[in-house]
């Protein structure tokens, strides 16, 4: 007999269908009658059952019953309805587990509980403890479904596997000089474990896709493949960029957070999906998004000469001061450069889920193609500000992490660039949502074909792998953690590779360790200085 369960709720029943019985209690229903019958009595029926096919693998509708054999009655709560069956062939035990919650239900005296009517009084000394039993059984159930949970529980073993990957590599660093020695450290595997943590708890449930966004993703997917091919862009990647105007009306105030001084600017985007593209509606209701903010930092007097451009990564833009910080922009100030530091779409004032950046990274892909576009837009669209209206001289970018891949873009489509750093970047974002994703997600993302070989061509239009860097050799850099779980390490010496193996920094570290690596301050603060040389208060 194949394995199905019916889900049954109060309503008419299909025509022909066999007799039900009510296992250990004797009580059974007649399609044919419209008694209940049971040990000694004959009730009045209820309204009979509309029964519908569950298929208990999948747990995805069919049309058809499995077997025309008696069926199975269990007690079941659905949705929070009163009462609903669950129907199993008596020949296989495919519902136990919900078996012992109805009997819990019962020994709780649960509202929603089914009962014998030959029990009598519900009320019983028991109900404490199975009121008690019920809430350790579904929160223990709640617990081990939570992705959170499992990752936490995988971190452990995906730490050792990335040390014992990374003596593996370590061992023929003599013979490939494109392959960066690890010394396998307990502080290195601390802090890997420590990214891993992060991540696991990133995974929050109510974020995760539902099992019914993966079909309208992957249509998407399909029809947006189909206009880049048409258009020629998975060809020449840079094609799908234009170039933005300087913004218009700009509106500035001060603002004073947490000891810090800055500017807060916003002007319009202006940036939208080519017409046609899916998920342009979609995108362009996210109306707070339409609109740039960015924070900006400038040196005392009118040294104007010479700005950093600077992307934050995934879920910062919601705090000047912090953002700011994190870019060094006091110590900056004080060498002559001054700072802006934009918010990336999604983030902070711009954003439209409860988290920031939720809805940029979604199962949907063209979501995230939209957002790294239009952040590319939106950096390039202040580089003109700052030219036209700013009188900026020099203009270098830097980003991390998220940022990493925007500064790397803007490096790929801007002439005349001082610099680019791209710090612990991202730059294949198939490849991160392939990795980061629960086992569940993967795989029914990969039986959608939701992050398969088509989200990697669409995703060549944001990929900086897929361009040419425009920024003199001897002014490109990047830094990156041989411990980064998150971006991870593979991503920046892909990077490296593909501008040619130029000035970079390793630290031993995980994703954020950066902020406090002295290896990397003393870096990034060598390439401004090479690349601002003649900005005063710049040494050379």
């Amino acid at each position: 007999m194949g394995e199905a369960l019916w889900v049954g709720s109060l309503a008419s029943p299909p025509a022909g269908e066999p007799a039900f019985v009510l296992p250990g209690a004797g009580w059974s229903l007649d399609h044919g009658s419209s008694l209940w019958r049971g040990p000694g009595l004959e009730l009045p029926s209820p309204p009979p059952l509309e029964v519908t096919p569950v298929d208990a693998a999948a747990l995805s509708l069919s049309r058809e019953p499995v077997s025309r054999e008696p069926i199975a009655l269990e007690p079941i709560a659905l949705d929070g309805a009163p009462v609903a069956l669950a129907v199993a062939p008596v020949s296989v035990d495919l519902v136990a587990d919900l078996d012992l919650v109805a009997d819990l239900d019962l020994m709780a005296g649960s509202p929603d509980a089914v009962t014998d009517p030959a029990a009598g009084d519900p009320a019983n000394p028991l109900a404490p403890m199975g009121r008690l039993a019920v809430a350790a059984l579904r929160g223990a159930r709640q617990v081990a479904g939570d992705p959170r949970v499992s990752g936490l529980l995988r971190a452990g073993p995906s730490v050792a596997a990335f040390i014992a990957r990374s003596r593996e590599r370590s061992a023929v660093a003599a013979l490939d000089d494109t392959v960066v020695p690890v010394r396998a450290t307990p502080g290195l595997a601390l802090q890997a474990y420590l990214d891993e943590l992060v991540i696991a708890l990133f995974r929050h449930p109510e974020l995760l896709p539902k099992e019914g966004d993966y079909a309208p993703a992957a249509s998407d997917l399909e029809e947006l493949h189909a206009l880049f091919s048409w258009r020629g862009w998975l060809d020449q990647p840079d094609r799908y960029h234009r170039d933005p105007d300087p913004p218009g009306e700009v509106e500035v105030r001060h603002e004073h957070r947490q000891g810090l001084g800055f500017e807060h600017v916003s002007f319009t985007s202006g940036w939208e999906p080519e017409p046609g593209e899916p998920g342009r509606g979609r995108w362009l209701d996210h109306d707070a998004n339409q609109t740039v903010h960015a924070w900006v930092s400038r040196v005392p007097g009118r040294h104007r000469r010479s700005w950093l451009v600077c992307a934050h990564g995934l879920g910062m833009g919601g705090n000047g001061a912090v953002d700011l910080r994190a870019f060094r922009a006091p110590q900056l100030a004080r060498r002559g450069i001054n700072v802006v530091a934009p918010v990336l779409p999604l983030h902070g004032p711009r954003a439209s889920g409860r988290v920031r950046g939720e809805d940029l990274m979604t199962i949907d892909m063209v979501d995230s193609l939209h957002g790294v576009a239009q952040a590319t837009w939106d950096l390039r669209r202040v580089i003109r500000w700052l030219r036209h209206h700013e009188g900026a001289e020099q203009i270098g970018v830097m980003g991390y992490s998220l940022g990493g891949l925007v500064a790397a873009l803007v490096a790929s489509l801007e002439d005349d660039l001082a610099c680019v750093v791209a710090g612990i970047p991202v730059v294949d974002l198939p490849h991160l949502f392939r990795r980061h994703s629960p086992p569940h997600v993967a795989r029914l993302a990969r039986s959608y074909g939701v992050l398969g070989p088509s989200a990697d061509d669409v995703h060549r239009v944001v990929s900086p792998l897929a361009m040419r860097c425009r920024v003199p050799f001897d002014r490109r850099f990047i830094f990156a953690g041989l411990a980064d779980r998150m971006s991870t390490f593979g991503h920046a010496r892909r990077l490296w590779l593909h501008w040619g193996q130029p000035a970079w920094a390793t630290y031993a570290g995980g994703h954020v360790g950066f902020y406090w690596s002295g290896a990397v301050k003393r870096f990034v603060d060598d390439a401004l200085s090479r690349s601002f040389a003649r900005s005063p208060g710049i040494a050379a």
